[in-house]
């Protein structure tokens, strides 16, 4: 059977478009809500090189996923700016035919040394974690004494390399839900896009529980009082984030509502792991080991076959199925390893 531009669909015909691949599981923060300090201390075993998928590898993956139908591709971690020349893997993926828009989620901290590089290898956009911007709140978060300034400086690089930014705050109740009209405010007057995301179960380490989350609606009706919002239509299908803009026209906020409000019937997201496992969901249990095929010799052609079959079964849904009151999952991966 020849797969070659052939899209594809899963068992609830959602099509294939989006590829996340993590490329490292470190990370330079420890964010109480991603990456606990208390868990991911010094002893933590992370991913040894020999474990990591290779650029080569994973420039194979997405070939084979572009040929599937995937669109998009973005680069995750952990922290995907630990990961050494990352410009080159940016540039390869950059060449795939079919592949229009590469995006990069980072902290930031390290854009002032790489955000020249990384536009000129083709990314389009970055997705930039912030959680706080007053400081003290924003140190208990990563709970590495860090400050706002190297993130903020971070945005300042990507903008003037000519990147899109898109800055993400995950909500937390009792954490950082102080901070929901002071971060609107701040970038309200930055031209840049802020997203909210409600605390997710994701993973099983980071202590979720309904109480602590903030709810789409409760988000935009503490913005919406101080600066009066109206929704606007998607840009695309499967688009995440529920978009509104400020009625006097400047600018936009977009809600990440995985919890209150889910988007699984849009979603067109595949993961790949670090260490080459492939996921069909963020609250995926397990994953497709995609790396032993890749080094036992497997062609291109017997790549894309097992891909297809792995999409084509995928009936995911949790967001969904959590709403509806079945029961979550005992085990999920963490949101560090297969990334955002």
């Amino acid at each position: 059977m020849d797969t070659t531009g052939t899209a594809i669909t899963d068992q609830f015909e959602r099509p294939l478009k989006d590829l996340r691949i993590s490329v490292i599981d470190q990370c330079n923060f420890r964010c109480t809500y991603c990456m606990p300090a208390e868990i991911f201390g010094e002893g933590y075993q992370f991913l040894s090189q020999e474990e990591r998928l290779s650029y080569d590898e994973i420039v194979r993956v997405a070939e084979a996923f572009a040929s599937l139908g995937v669109e998009k591709i973005r680069i995750t971690g952990g922290e995907p700016l630990l990961r050494k020349n990352l410009s080159e893997l940016i540039e390869r993926l950059y060449a795939i035919e079919g592949i229009h828009d590469i995006a990069l989620t980072t902290n930031g901290v390290f854009l002032p040394k790489q955000a020249e590089a990384l536009k000129a290898a083709g990314l389009d956009r970055i997705n930039l974690s912030l959680d706080a911007i007053d400081d003290e709140v924003f140190k208990s978060i990563n709970s590495r004494g860090v400050k706002t300034s190297p993130v903020l400086k971070g945005v300042q690089a990507a903008e003037d390399a000519g990147l899109q930014v898109k800055v993400n705050m995950v909500v937390k109740k009792g954490m950082n839900d102080d901070q929901i009209l002071p971060m609107a405010r701040y970038f309200l007057a930055t031209g840049h896009i802020l997203r909210f995301i409600e605390f997710m179960d994701v993973g099983n380490t980071n202590g979720w529980n309904m109480d602590s989350v903030i709810s789409k609606r409760e988000i935009i009706d503490q913005i919406h009082e101080h600066m009066p919002l109206e929704p606007i239509n998607p840009n695309y299908y499967g688009e995440v984030a529920s978009r509104y803009r400020y009625q006097d026209g400047e600018g936009e906020v977009g809600i990440i509502s995985s919890v209150t409000d889910h988007f699984c019937d849009t979603c067109t997201r595949a993961r790949l792991s670090a260490d080459g496992k492939l996921y069909h969901c963020l609250f995926a249990s397990g994953g497709y080991d995609i790396r032993s095929l890749l080094r036992d010799g497997t062609s291109d052609h017997g790549l894309k076959l097992e891909i297809m079959k792995r999409w084509t079964r995928r009936d995911d849904r949790y967001s969904a199925d959590r709403a509806e009151g079945k029961t979550p999952k005992d085990k999920k991966i963490e949101m560090s390893y297969i990334g955002g």
